[in-house]
């Protein structure tokens, strides 16, 4: 977080003009990545970026940061950072492929929705709203080092009866050589580290700029959980990742730690990797319960 994130929780409310365009920004994610209607997710996301466009030129904001001055929070500029990640994001199909093709993909769409937010707003808006601080707070406490252990349970006693009982391991490729595996191994927690780069530290942070820590949460979380539905996790899927996205949240504002929240998701996603191996290979030892 910078001096720049967000003002004061006092002054921050949810029933303020800029909600419509929070909130329109917001659900465009289940419209391109549940409904996956591509062309009508775009048309929500502009409807986003033009109404808050209104709520900044109502309240006297400057869309254009004047260069010698520093700049206010602006509807408007964070917005468009967020709908700019979702769009770029939308442009490839987030089917769960292991080829080298869909390596570059993931690499190009995923990374461009977390470079090209963060450039523009340093570089362009001189911002520093979107940030990445890894070490935050200093060192852990006793309770983030439970968690750690706890998410290692939680995972352990739930994605296993989740991905088996459902079906939906099938949404993610065989793997059944040692070279699959290990792409599968990289390929999971690739998009488990991006996930808190953008759900987190780049659509979260924008939002509590302009809404209260709860509701900028419950936001992100929609975008959060919709990625995740179109990625695989499908059927009942967002009992887990509704719940999932929110903590996260929670997580980052008391910690202020980037790598303390990447590490929670790399401890699930390990035993979302293993339950994928496991499920794919089911004549093999297993560890888990199912």
């Amino acid at each position: 977080m910078t001096a720049h994130a967000a003002p004061p929780e006092r002054v921050r409310r949810t029933w303020t003009s800029a909600l419509v365009p929070t909130a329109f920004v917001c659900l465009a994610a289940p419209v391109l990545f549940v409904a996956q209607i591509v062309w009508l997710g775009w048309i929500v996301l502009a409807v986003a970026v033009a109404s808050a466009v209104l709520v900044d030129r109502r309240a006297g904001t400057p869309i254009v940061p004047d260069r010698d001055a520093t700049p206010r929070p602006s509807v408007a500029r964070d917005v468009f950072l967020v709908a700019l990640g979702q769009f770029v994001v939308s442009l490839i199909p987030l089917k769960a492929e292991l080829d080298d093709a869909a390596f570059v993909r993931f690499t190009l769409g995923l990374g461009g929705a977390v470079v090209l937010p963060y450039v523009i707003s340093r570089f362009v808006f001189r911002d520093r709203a979107i940030g990445f601080p890894w070490r935050g707070g200093g060192r852990w406490t006793w309770w983030q080092w439970a968690w750690l252990g706890g998410v290692l349970v939680l995972g352990w006693l739930i994605l296993p009866f989740y991905f088996i009982t459902s079906g939906v391991y099938t949404n993610w490729p065989v793997v059944d050589t040692p070279s699959l595996i290990g792409r599968l191994f990289v390929g999971v927690g690739a998009v488990g580290i991006w996930d808190e780069l953008f759900f987190v530290c780049t659509v979260f942070v924008l939002l509590r700029r302009h809404l209260p820590d709860l509701t900028a949460n419950v936001l992100q979380a929609v975008v959060f959980v919709s990625f995740l539905w179109e990625l695989g996790y499908q059927a009942w899927g967002p009992v887990l990742t509704i719940p999932f996205a929110l903590v996260q949240g929670f997580l980052f504002l008391r910690t202020r730690s980037l790598g303390y929240i990447v590490t929670v998701h790399l401890l699930f996603d390990a035993v979302v990797f293993g339950v994928l191996v496991h499920a794919h290979n089911p004549g093999s030892p297993s560890p888990f319960l199912l």
